[in-house]
């Protein structure tokens, strides 16, 4: 019985050892007062997502400079987006108006406070010396994931980052349209733009830029090494509505022109040829040119003059055959073309 028991123990234990362990709670067991789990979790406030705190110029663009509301920021392909961005709809006058952008520009934070800086000290003084204000803003592209100019497989572009923004024109409130790239418009009223934008961003790329930028104004603040910047904006002249005016008529009591003296003979003056017309020509046009400085067709010689000439040509009987140079003539005057040379060009002369 002993030995027997003594062969059962190691059994007993190893079946001990299988005994199998209890399942795992179910997630939806119920709650000692009833309630299940999910309903619990349910219950329970949610832990609200911390906000990343706002930078210093999310600080600084308040309502009181312009109407920009702050946007997710954008994750593109490569290197396209950014974060800190806002939704530039509005720069605030300093008389308490607002000059709209449109349509609205999506931007960094700094480049939408150096628009409306820009708008804001420099634009409205300048409309208000021209009698108006500015009352909108026209926004020809700003952020747009892209190469540099729209080429294929270029740079990415100040764009792309949402750093950049192309101006057309600025609309005033007595519903004039400044064109910045516009001939027509006062040389001076384009240079002060130009001074004030190249003063404020680092890349400004006008008309002669580059041939992108023939009908807008690039504007943006790209960071270059050594603090580099680029303004390239040339600035027309306009276009003459009607051709330059040619030179007025020389008046009738100007003295004769003399010719200069040529290898110290002097030309005698010779008189001044007009066009005889019925009506004066007008001043400055082509026939009253025409007149002054193309010389007139001489008159034609009288039929005694035309008889006394003939009378003076030699007739066909009279005149002398062209003499031929003779081989002895052509002789001589190789060896004298020989004795003109040096002595040791000579031989090739030969």
């Amino acid at each position: 019985m002993v030995a027997f028991a003594a062969l059962l123990m190691p059994a007993t234990a190893l079946a001990g050892s299988r005994t199998p362990l209890p399942q795992p709670r179910p997630a939806a067991a119920l709650a000692p007062d009833g309630k299940g789990s999910t309903q619990m979790e349910e219950d329970r406030p949610a832990t609200p997502e911390i906000a990343p705190e706002p930078s210093s110029c999310r600080l600084a663009l308040t309502d009181s400079v312009a109407i920009a509301p702050s946007i997710p920021a954008i994750a593109g392909p490569g290197e396209c987006g950014g974060d800190d961005l806002v939704r530039l709809e509005a720069v605030v006058l300093p008389d308490g108006g607002r000059a709209a952008v449109k349509p609205a520009a999506t931007l960094r934070c700094k480049m939408a406070s150096a628009i409306a800086d820009w708008i804001c000290s420099d634009m409205a003084p300048l409309a208000e010396g021209l009698g108006s204000r500015v009352s909108e803003l026209d926004n020809l592209d700003s952020f747009e994931c892209r190469g540099r100019n729209r080429v294929a497989g270029a740079k990415l572009s100040e764009h792309g980052r949402a750093n950049a923004l192309d101006v057309g024109a600025l609309k005033l409130a007595n519903g004039r349209t400044i064109d910045l790239a516009d001939r027509a418009v006062e040389r001076d009223l384009r240079e002060k733009v130009l001074g004030s934008v190249c003063a404020r961003f680092t890349t400004v790329l006008g008309p002669g830029s580059d041939g992108y930028h023939e009908n807008h104004i690039h504007l943006d603040l790209i960071q270059r090494r050594n603090g580099y910047r680029i303004c390239h904006w040339e600035i027309y002249d306009p276009v003459p509505a009607v051709a330059p005016l040619l030179p007025t008529e020389r008046p009738a009591e100007a003295p004769q022109r003399e010719m200069a003296e040529e290898k110290g003979k002097a030309f005698e003056a010779v008189p001044e040829r007009r066009a005889v017309s019925r009506a004066a020509p007008r001043a400055g046009s082509v026939a009253a040119i025409s007149a002054e400085m193309v010389p007139q067709p001489q008159k034609r010689p009288t039929a005694a003059d035309a008889a006394g000439k003939v009378a003076k040509w030699p007739t066909p009987s009279t005149s002398k055959p062209p003499t031929r140079r003779s081989a002895a003539d052509s002789v001589k005057r190789k060896r004298r073309l020989r004795s003109n040379l040096p002595p040791f060009l000579r031989p090739l002369f030969d």
